[in-house]
This record gives structure tokens, sequence and C-alpha cells, in this order.
């Protein structure tokens, strides 16, 4: 019997546990992620003499849509508000990871979608930061927007550690 010459290697479909795997990471990614915003708002909120005041503000625009805008400033920190807040943030934080991973585990076998997941991601972020600006305007009045870019980009850069150490392999190519 001879063997069969050019012959192609088929690459096959992620399995269940492969999938359940790229979830799990996306899942803890997405938490450290959310972590690292919570952390980095309390030193900040502490630095300013007003511990929880962001997620106050926020958890208060998010759930009392007729709290007024313009009193968010005088508004007092709610352990419900920010226990509400915090976990919404934090199931956010843990979709976005599980969209994350799901894409770098077809980036990692398919090289070539590299370079567009980490530029989806790119735009991702830009878009995210252009629409707070536009969208809520009183909100950012009420917070400075320097401390939500840099918090967005510390835990972006916390869960891109996080997925680089579980995939120590994985190349991007254009």
């Amino acid at each position: 019997m001879t063997p069969r010459t050019g012959a192609t290697t088929v690459v096959s479909a992620p399995t269940e546990l492969d999938a359940a795997r790229l979830y799990q990471e996306g899942i803890v990614a997405g938490v450290i992620g959310a972590a690292i915003v919570a952390i980095w708002f309390f030193i900040v909120d502490l630095a300013s003499g007003r511990p929880l005041y962001t997620p106050t503000v926020l958890g208060t625009v998010l759930f009392r849509r007729g709290a007024p805008l313009d009193a968010l400033d005088a508004i007092a920190p709610s352990p419900g508000v920010v226990l509400m807040f915090t976990w919404v943030h934090g199931l956010v934080f843990a979709a976005v990871g599980g969209v994350a991973s799901r894409l770098l585990g077809m980036a990692e076998r398919n090289p070539s979608l590299g370079f567009g997941v980490l530029l989806l991601f790119v735009v991702f972020e830009a878009g995210f930061t252009v629409a707070a600006m536009v969208l809520a305007a009183p909100v950012l009045h009420a917070l400075a927007w320097p401390s939500i870019l840099v918090a967005n980009l510390l835990a972006a850069g916390g869960m891109a550690l996080y997925f680089r150490l579980r995939h120590p392999a994985m190349r991007v190519s254009p």
C-alpha cells in the first residue's frame, strides 16, 4: 500500500470541552477586568474623599431613571445601589470576556484572524469612550472622564495579560 500524497490536514472543530474552557477563561478575564475597574474607582473615590461615589452615581443613573442628573454631585453613597451596580458591572464584563475569549479561540486556530480581533477591540474601546462622552454627558460632569478612560485601559490591559498567560503560543498574523 502506498501512502497518499497531497493530502491536506483538516483542523477539527472545537469540542464542547474546548468551548467550555474558552467561556470559563472569558468569565475569569471579565471578573479580572471588572475588579480592576472597581479597585481603580475605589482608589480614585478615596483620594477625593468620597468613597463609593462612582458606583453610587453610575448605579443611580442606571437603576433610578427618575433621579435628577443635575444633583449627582450631592448624592450620598448607597450600599444597595453600589451592590446592584457592581453585580451588573461584573456580569457585563463577564459577557465581554466570554466574547473576547471565544474570538481569541478562533484567532488561535486561524492566526490571520488575530489582527481583525485586535482591531475589533480597539474599535470597541474607542466606541465605548465616544458613546460615553456623547450619551452620558451629565454623568461625565459628575465623574472625571480621564479616570473612566484610564479604568477601561487598565481593565483591557489586565484582561489581555490574563489571556496572554493562558495562550502563550498564540500568534497574530496580519
